[in-house]
Parts: structure tokens; C-alpha cells; sequence
């Protein structure tokens, strides 16, 4: 049994047979864990929204990020996925001026927290740095490589292609959120010795002539972003800045010299809240707010 606020909750094991009396299911266990549990839930009548990676780019499964392809909610035949946290976070800065500029083609590199892989990671960052401050050997148990103070060009396995499987899930799954399939895009995603918040830098072709001043009025009309952006000032997105935050910084924006019509920008988000739950959250609210949710009780309704 659980409290929050002035209501009671029992705790029971999840599993088939469990889902009948649920209008909604988080599941932020991976995709074993998904597909075990997805299928009995939607038969229930649950509507299923889904953390991991496994039913991303299923055809009839709406990837979706609320700000930008909310009409896809309406299409789910029970399951609705989250997109990869990187994803998430580059695209509160990308999608703003794709609707402004009309994108072409981008090159984005990652700098991606250890909060991404888990607890674990940010223990052995943390117990490596304190090993380092007090001459002791550093212990290698998560990461292949030390993390502490070192940064590691490898996230999820490597594909024949010479791409890891994060960076393909970057480049398939904007395409998807966007509708653009034909979509060119190169990915390189880096773990870095940072606790909490992902950061991406992007340089992006556009099919239409690019300025500055509409880039930034484009990023500051846009709901999931917030400008960052006067380096006289040393003013941009940092991760400790944006950790633990809503919304997404954007800045360091300026003309891309290898691109035409290009533009190159720094992002910077909170992996575990707009890169993941919050997304989930917001994606849940908006299909309660719109009626879009045929919901079996009251209480998910208020």
C-alpha cells in the first residue's frame, strides 16, 4: 500500500490478468518486460504507453512527442511509444526551425548523460571520481571504458554499418516522428561524464534561405524550448542549467559554414523528464484532455 496526497493505493505485482480495472499503463521496465506484459494490457482494454524501444517503429504504433505530431495519438491501436530521450531533446530545438526553414538533412553529435544507462552508471561515475581524489584504482563495472573524467563514443551495440544502435534509433525514429522516411541524417552519440541532461549539437541543411533572427523567434515561439543564446555573455544551454527541467535550451545558433541555407545549434535537456517520463506523462494528458482516451472510470478523467 502507497500514499499520495489523501488517497491510498494498493501495490500489486505486474502481470497478465492484472490490467482489467486500468485506463492507463506506464511501462518503463524494457522491451522483455513490454512485450510480456503490452498485448495482455491492450486486450484488457488498457491503453499501453511504452518507455522502451521495442515497439517504436512498429508501423501501427504512434511514436510521439506531444509538441510535434500529436495527431498521431489518434491512430494507436492500444500502444502508444516514447522516443529515445536523445531524440526527444534534439528535436525541441530541430522542429521549431523545420517549420520555419523546412529541414534537408542533418549531422548531430551527442553528449549524452550516464543517467541514460541506469542507477549503476551514475554510482560507478561518482565512485570513480572519489577512487581518482583519493588515489585509488578505478573500478570498471557498467562502462568498457573508465568514465570519470573521459568520454566514450559507444552507446549500444555496434551494427555492420559501423553505426551503434543508438545512433540508428536517432536517425529511424526522427524520420518517423517527422513523416519523413527519405530523411538524411548522421548520428555519432557519446557518453560523457555528466550525471543528469543529454546535449546535442546539430548542424542542420534547410530548403529554404536561413537568418537569425527568425531562428530565434522560431525557437522562442515554440512551447518545449527555451533560448539560451548570447555567448558574448557566455550564455547557453548547459546540462547542470536544464537538469531536472521542462523544457529544453537552445542556443549557440548560428550560420553553418559547410551547409547551404544551414544552421548549427546546441540543445540541451533533461534526459529523464523531457526525454522520457514527462514525454509519457504529456502524452497521456493531452489523450485525456482531447477525449481521445475511452476511459473505464471516472477518477482518470479529473
Amino acid at each position: 500500500m502507497i500514499e499520495c496526497g489523501d488517497k491510498k493505493y494498493t501495490v500489486e505485482e505486474a502481470k497478465p490478468g492484472v490490467f482489467g480495472d486500468i485506463d492507463i499503463l506506464f511501462i518503463a521496465a524494457g522491451g522483455s518486460v513490454t512485450r510480456a506484459l503490452a498485448p495482455d494490457a491492450v486486450a484488457a482494454g488498457c491503453l499501453v504507453i511504452d518507455k522502451s524501444s521495442a515497439l517504436r517503429m512498429e508501423p501501427q504504433v504512434p511514436l510521439v512527442i506531444p509538441e510535434i505530431n500529436p495527431e498521431a495519438l489518434r491512430t494507436h491501436q492500444g500502444i502508444i511509444a516514447n522516443p529515445n530521450c536523445s531524440t526527444a531533446v534534439m528535436m525541441m530545438g530541430l522542429w521549431p526551425l523545420h517549420q520555419q526553414f523546412g529541414l534537408k538533412r542533418l549531422i548531430v553529435s551527442t553528449y549524452q548523460s550516464v543517467s541514460g544507462t541506469g542507477a549503476d552508471a551514475v554510482k560507478e561515475l561518482e565512485a570513480q571520481v572519489q577512487a581518482h581524489v583519493a588515489g585509488q584504482p578505478l573500478k570498471k563495472e557498467v562502462y568498457r571504458h573508465q568514465i570519470a573524467f573521459n568520454c566514450i563514443p559507444h552507446i549500444d551495440d555496434f551494427g555492420e554499418d559501423g553505426y551503434t544502435g543508438e545512433e540508428t534509433k536517432m536517425a529511424q525514429e526522427t524520420r518517423k516522428i517527422m513523416g519523413r522516411p527519405d530523411l538524411k541524417i548522421s548520428a555519432t552519440t557519446v557518453r560523457v561524464p555528466v550525471v543528469r541532461a543529454h546535449s546535442i549539437s546539430v548542424s542542420a541543411e534547410f530548403e529554404r534561405s536561413v537568418n537569425l533572427a527568425e531562428a530565434r523567434a522560431a525557437i522562442e515561439g515554440f512551447a518545449g524550448a527555451e533560448l539560451v543564446d548570447n555567448p558574448a555573455e557566455s550564455l547557453y544551454p548547459t546540462p547542470l542549467d536544464f537538469a531536472e527541467k521542462v523544457t529544453c535550451g537552445v542556443g549557440r545558433l548560428r550560420v553553418d559554414t559547410a551547409f547551404d541555407n544551414g544552421l548549427s545549434f546546441w540543445v540541451t535537456g533533461d534526459n529523464l523528464w523531457r526525454g522520457a517520463a514527462m514525454n509519457a506523462l504529456m502524452n497521456a494528458e493531452l489523450m485525456v484532455r482531447t477525449g481521445w482516451l475511452k476511459a473505464k472510470s471516472a477518477e482518470v478523467m479529473t
